[in-house]
């Protein structure tokens, strides 16, 4: 049985993740500072801690680490460029020491589809030079080259994941779908800034699949991971025809459009099986069922005032 260590498994991505995985019989352990609450199987192992101070013992016996830790978004590192750096790249030396340290077999990286910055070619892939344009895509090149660093000692995968959508039991509503079905289903109006911007989108499911693929395969290296290259009012247009609402569009001095080309990770042998008309349905049923929004599912505005991260800049 492989043992899987998810650091920053508490999270959107990562709660799903860990309750997927330990469903497949992985030994699955989750490091997490828990800042929005548990909503892990209780099959999951749990170590509560801060990522910033790590200790070799959680290493010990580990097969793959997957490190999804991070300040989740532009807004959010741009507030603390100190916990920025130290949860990014400072971190992940750490983790990277101790992993080959205890000779873990293989380590993957959460980086980020806007690595690229804004390109004008149609097909962006990973041959294309990184030009991130803010603290959070600028971190996530740094650690990319930490990990390259190590490609001798250990074997890594990078993924740079297109804007993740749908439901999580820590579900995030600051990510495009998920805010447009919150808006349609609670408020009867989207409310875009915009609409020409592209977008590229995949489905959690899919993304939860993508780590499972490598856990099981030898790739190693980097790869693009999303499946739809869509337009902002297109994501507005697809939400409406699941949950009908109103859309009021307002104009914005942000005309930044990001695409991706996930060829290279296709032609390892994985398939997309979901999409964002399967993402709008399942939040619109997680709502009817009685699925009410917290704060906690903001998460600039839930830290800053829960003091979990100090406004510096």
């Amino acid at each position: 049985m492989k043992k899987i260590l998810v650091i920053g498994g508490a999270g959107y991505i990562g709660t799903e993740l860990c309750n997927y995985l330990v469903e497949k019989n992985f030994k699955v352990v989750c490091l997490d500072i828990f800042w929005f609450g548990n909503k892990l199987n209780k099959k999951v192992k749990i170590i509560k801690h801060d990522i910033r101070d790590l200790k070799n013992n959680f290493f010990k016996g580990v097969d793959v680490v997957i490190n999804l830790a991070y300040l989740a978004n532009d807004p959010l590192c741009e507030i603390n460029a100190r916990d920025t750096w130290e949860i990014g790249p400072l971190s992940l030396y750490q983790m990277l020491e101790f992993s080959v340290k205890n000779k873990v077999k293989k380590f993957i990286f959460a980086s980020s589809g806007c690595v690229y910055g804004v390109k004008k070619e149609k097909k962006v892939t990973e041959k294309l030079s990184l030009e991130p344009m803010t603290d959070y895509n600028k971190s996530k090149m740094i650690c990319e080259k930490i990990i390259h660093s190590y490609e001798k000692r250990i074997k890594t995968v990078i993924l740079r994941p297109a804007t993740v959508m749908g439901f999580s039991k820590r579900l995030r509503l600051d990510v495009v779908l998920n805010l447009f079905s919150y808006q349609a289903f609670f408020k009867k109006k989207i409310s875009i800034f915009g609409g020409s911007q592209i977008r590229p989108l995949i489905h959690l499911k899919d993304m939860i699949r993508v780590y499972e693929h490598f856990i099981n395969k030898n790739f190693i290296g980097t790869y693009n991971t999303g499946f739809e290259n869509v337009s902002v009012k297109s994501i507005a247009d697809i939400v409406k025809k699941i949950i009908p609402c109103k859309i009021e569009s307002v104009k914005t001095h942000d005309p930044r459009t990001y695409r991706m080309d996930s060829t290279k990770l296709i032609k390892t042998g994985f398939k997309p099986l979901y999409n964002s008309v399967d993402a709008a349905k399942e939040l619109k049923k997680e709502f009817e069922k009685g699925f009410k929004p917290k704060k906690a599912n903001w998460n600039l505005n839930y830290l800053l005032e829960k003091k979990k991260i100090i406004k510096t800049n």
